[in-house]
């Protein structure tokens, strides 16, 4: 399988500038410190987004600000890579105004989490662009630098390839396919929307935080019952954070497929150890030896 239709983002060099914008929950200066001064050290200009510390209750500033922020960025020839501050809740209100031609013809990385999810698949399914799920700047507040600098590293090209599951497998097997996923509620908010790419033939990883088991139960029903992971080629348990029983979770992702590796233990999302992943590449998930493989490019030199 090959994702050659993809848009690649340039590789990232020591002093590119990097954006940071809040297109979902607000932040404060207080929780980005430490995620800036890091990119500061690894030799990165950093560059705010002109409303990146507004305050509109739950969101980081109305939709209007927000998308400004987001649309800048792109549109800035000097950013090569926009890492999100937080998530929260506030990206799904955007992604009817984006414009996704200015993105198209900016291709430039893009990288955050949780509720970002609904950002980096509209990308994906509208454009083609390879966007990164991983740790966002307000986390090297509260779980330190070693997440971020797992992504910087990815960024640059680094010769990531493999990252281990610590398991169960659930249903043993080799899969290949393009690399999607993210939240779990955010996918169910996606479902159904024209800015949900089709999972027809890809491996799926799924995490989530403060969800009761019966809850995670229903989204994954509401996806089976949608069609979405009908056609799937595997499908991969990440972090379920204060979720209940991993074992359980594990369980449900077996009886919400057939006939295709499942397994869990992918060490992304809401936890210490976020490792940032490519989204929209070919990868390989094998669940007898655990891993998920990285076999496509994720950035350009």
């Amino acid at each position: 399988m090959s994702n050659e239709k993809n848009l690649l983002p340039a590789r990232l060099v020591p002093g590119d500038t990097v954006g940071v914008i809040a297109p979902a929950g607000p932040v404060s200066g207080a929780e980005t410190a430490s995620g800036i001064s890091l990119l500061a050290e690894r030799g990165f200009v950093v560059r705010e987004g002109r409303h990146l510390y507004r305050n509109h209750g739950y969101l980081a500033g109305d939709d209007r600000s927000r998308l400004e922020d987001l649309h800048e960025m792109f549109a800035a020839p000097a950013v090569k890579a926009v890492i999100c501050a937080r998530g929260g809740y506030g990206t799904m209100r955007l992604l009817e105004r984006l414009d996704y031609g200015l993105v198209r013809a900016n291709p430039k990385i893009f990288a955050g989490y949780s509720d970002i999810t609904a950002l980096l698949l509209a990308f994906y399914r509208k454009t083609g662009l390879v966007t990164f799920h991983g740790p966002m700047i307000r986390d090297c507040a509260g779980k330190g630098t070693g997440p971020m600098d797992g992504l910087l590293d990815l960024l640059q090209g680094s010769a990531f390839r493999s990252r281990p599951l610590s398991g169960p497998a659930v249903r043993e097997g080799t899969a290949r396919g393009i690399l999607l996923g993210g939240n779990l509620t955010m996918l169910c908010h996606l479902a159904g929307t024209p800015f949900m790419p089709s999972m027809d033939g890809c491996i799926l990883f799924l995490e989530d935080r403060g969800e009761q088991l019966y809850r995670i139960d229903r989204m994954l029903t509401h996806l089976a019952l949608g069609g979405v992971l009908k056609g799937l080629a595997g499908l991969v348990g990440g972090m379920f954070t204060d979720c209940g029983d991993p074992e359980a979770i594990a369980g449900m992702l077996g009886e919400v497929t057939a006939g295709i590796p499942v397994a869990s233990g992918l060490a992304v999302g809401h936890g210490p150890f976020n490792m940032a992943l490519p989204l929209g590449v070919c990868a390989e998930l094998d669940t007898t030896r655990l891993t998920l493989t990285v076999t496509g490019n994720w950035v350009k030199e």
